[in-house]
């Protein structure tokens, strides 16, 4: 079975018991629905737009009889998918953040600069704009401000000129391409390859990430039950500022007010979570030694009060 990043502390944050229903947004290979199952005898709802995963889940709901079922779409949609499922409250979500290992070791997935493969990164493969569709089809200027923001990458213009320089003479449609590109611009780290960051920002754009994160973190507070649990491993810093901007404000730590600024709104409405932990939860030694993956992985948990959900417009301040 597949273990997950910090499955013992998610499963320890959602705290299962009997009876439950719990929504594992991001299905993946079925670590944490797998952990979920074994600890009580509650339901569990996957949620995944890639349509590779379906062996894991026949495996799960073939262990685990009328507990286990695989919704497919985006987590963002979590309450629309539930409630044809005729479900409108859940005890436990949990998200996992980014790209799965299993993504990342199909080469022909497009997500690695250590493999050769086209050069794709949709996490649903049958829509949408590929990675080479965005790094052959946009200016200049746009692919240098994707880089820089999504990926955090200081050299971002550089990488953007070498890109539009390159796919001049044939257009850039290979994983090591691309790769190859970048390394002629940027100098890497020790342990840390040239294009990490370029594919990341990639990646992020491609499959809408971060605004996906924001999507599923509402869906969550809307489906949540009072007392129910929200538990978010999230792998860099971006989505980690979210994450965290997103429960802190939803636990009134929206910042004071002064008498010389207007009215803080935010410091008017009742939390509509309280966190469960001081901060994040990180990796220990072991678990990093063994999965080079957990080394990044932040853990942040809540538990829903029962005050109405927050205005959807305030996750704009968490952008």
């Amino acid at each position: 079975m597949h273990l997950p990043v910090l499955c013992a502390e998610v499963v320890a944050a959602l705290a299962p018991r009997d009876g439950e229903v719990f929504v594992d947004g991001t299905f993946g290979a079925g670590g944490y629905s797998g952990a979920l199952l074994a600890a009580a005898d509650c339901k569990v709802y996957g949620i995944d737009r890639d349509s590779t995963v379906q062996m894991h889940a026949a495996r799960l709901g073939a262990a685990h009889p009328g507990r286990f079922r695989l919704l497919r779409g985006r987590f963002g949609a979590m309450a629309e998918l539930l409630a044809d499922e005729g479900i409108d409250g859940v005890d436990g979500v949990t998200l996992d953040i980014g790209v799965s290992s299993m993504q990342l070791d199909q080469a022909e997935r497009g997500f690695s600069f250590q493999q050769d493969g086209p050069l794709d990164m949709r996490m649903d493969a049958t829509s949408g704009e590929s990675a080479a569709d965005v790094v052959n089809g946009r200016d200049e200027a746009e692919l240098a401000d994707i880089i820089y923001l999504y990926g955090e990458e200081h050299r971002s213009r550089a990488i953007a000129r070498a890109i539009v320089k390159a796919r001049v003479e044939a257009p850039i449609t290979r994983t090591l391409q691309l790769a190859a590109i970048v390394a002629r611009v940027v100098r890497g780290k020790p342990g840390h390859h040239p294009a990490t960051r370029t594919f990341q920002a990639l990646r992020i754009h491609v499959n809408d990430e971060l605004g996906e994160l924001r999507r599923g973190l509402l869906a969550a507070e809307k489906l949540l039950k009072p007392d129910g649990r929200l538990a978010v491993v999230s792998f860099h810093s971006l989505e980690d500022r979210v994450v965290k901007q997103f429960l802190d404000r939803r636990a009134g730590k929206g910042g004071g007010t002064s008498r010389h600024l207007p009215e803080n709104p935010a410091a008017a409405r009742a939390p509509s979570f309280a966190p469960i932990h001081k901060g994040a939860i990180t990796a220990g030694e072991a678990e990093a030694d063994i999965n080079p993956r957990a080394r990044s992985a932040k853990l942040r948990a809540a538990r829903r009060t029962a005050a109405a959900i927050w205005p959807a417009d305030d996750m704009q301040e968490a952008a």
